[in-house]
């Protein structure tokens, strides 16, 4: 009779996990950088397969959790999406050096226990995230950089590419504009700083993220870039910086950020979204808001977050004319955004 009741009552927990597991919410939100992203810039034929590329990550993401795969999961294999297109600036699509390279960065962490994992200034790894979640899992580390990544990741049996697979036109056309307009700001000025200054935005930002929420009640976030258009002397931005371009826990929120790194990094942004959330007891959308318009603007700070709780809330803000965007949960259907009015 003992031995019925107790094969009866784990019967009954596993019935009662099951049941709660399909019950509890689970989402998903990428990005795919923010900057000077305007309509008139897009033919209906670009704006489409921007679309179409951003519903294709968010929706493979989606799928992993639907599936019971974990926020983890979902979040590598959305990035890994928008690091393979030439779209966005992260892997294939990653701007140039100064030198006419690429090099990466990339960050991933989990909420569940605030274990994460960076590398930064990789060159020949052909997805930089999947390395991050490499480091995380199997090394004692959080963040590891250029050539001792890369010898980490032949430890891990991660096979090295060339550099030049990251080459494409458009990119280097625009490190050619970049040059250009730097060295006449250079010529007025006399000064390295104040040229770099001068710079558009569109040069300085750049970034590929995914934050998402599995049906366990785990978030994480990931975030990849190619950096910053005509960077020199080893330059990292937020993206692989805990803390600033990605953080995640789940007492509070999981962000990603894209946008001007340096600013993201002294103003530890996706840090203090979940702070304000977890200590002042608000809600993303307002923590978000409050540090990308309140806290960043008046600084001159430009970018945008993508946030998501333990709830399957998800916010969305930025201060630039546009942000590649897209999001799905079990509460909502697919949404994809270019544009402020989105």
């Amino acid at each position: 009779m003992l031995t019925f009741l107790l094969v009866s009552a784990f019967a009954n927990t596993a019935f009662s996990n099951t049941v709660l597991a399909k019950e509890l919410p689970f989402a998903i939100a990428i990005h795919g950088g923010a900057g000077t992203i305007k309509k008139d810039h897009f033919t209906p034929e670009k704006e489409a397969a921007y679309r179409a590329k951003l519903k294709e990550s968010v929706e493979a993401g989606y799928t992993v959790l639907e599936q019971g795969g974990t926020s983890l999961d979902a979040v590598t294999t959305a990035i890994n999406i928008l690091e393979n297109s030439p779209f966005f600036n992260a892997g294939k699509g990653a701007v140039y050096t100064h030198e006419e390279t690429h090099e990466m960065d990339a960050s991933i962490m989990n909420g569940k226990n605030r274990q994460a994992g960076a590398v930064a200034g990789v060159k020949h790894i052909e997805n930089p995230i999947n390395l991050a979640r490499l480091v995380m899992d199997e090394s004692v580390h959080v963040m590891l950089s250029g050539a001792g990544a890369e010898t980490f990741a032949q430890s891990q049996g991660v096979k090295l590419v060339d550099n030049k697979i990251f080459d494409t036109d458009h990119r280097y056309k625009s490190l050619q504009r970049a040059k250009a307009k730097m060295e006449k700001a250079k010529q007025q000025k006399k000064d390295y700083q104040a040229a770099h200054f001068a710079l558009d935005t569109e040069y300085k930002v750049g970034t590929v993220g995914a934050v998402a929420l599995d049906k366990f009640g785990n978030i994480a976030a990931g975030t990849s870039t190619g950096g910053m258009t005509n960077k020199r002397y080893g330059r990292i931005g937020d993206s692989p910086v805990i803390g600033a371009g990605t953080f995640a826990d789940n007492a509070s929120c999981a962000v990603s950020a894209t946008g001007h790194g340096e600013f993201f990094i002294r103003y530890n942004v996706a840090a203090d979204i979940c702070a304000r959330v977890q200590y002042q007891g608000k809600s993303i959308d307002q923590a978000g808001k409050e540090v990308i318009h309140d806290v960043l603007m008046p600084v001159g700070g430009t970018g945008g977050v993508i946030i998501i709780d333990s709830k399957g809330n998800i916010s969305l803000p930025f201060n630039t004319k546009g942000m590649y965007r897209a999001s799905k949960s079990t509460s909502q259907v697919t949404y994809v955004g270019i544009f402020k009015d989105d």
